[in-house]
């Protein structure tokens, strides 16, 4: 589905039509004086996982990490990430 832009009175107005639309899957980004401000867009629920999933995606992560064995330092990426 397309992002539907509308106005500030529009989304006031017609709000509860606007979720439904939304819980349908449609997004809506809300302007004022035509700058958008705001976007409405459907709540995903976090999906919980257990610890069998877990271990399974960080096995593909490994997987698909490319570099040399103990080429990945995680302090340095810490004090990158930091700047």
């Amino acid at each position: 589905m397309l992002t539907q832009q509308i106005g500030i009175f529009e989304a006031k107005t017609h709000l509860s039509k606007i979720i439904e639309n939304v819980e349908n899957g449609a997004d809506f980004i809300i302007s004022k004086r035509g700058k958008p401000v705001a976007k409405i867009i459907p709540f995903e629920q976090e999906k919980k996982m257990s610890r069998k999933e877990v271990i399974e995606e960080f096995r593909k992560l490994r997987k698909n990490y490319r570099g040399e064995p103990g080429s990945f330092n995680i302090r340095e990426a810490i004090e990158k990430g930091r700047r």
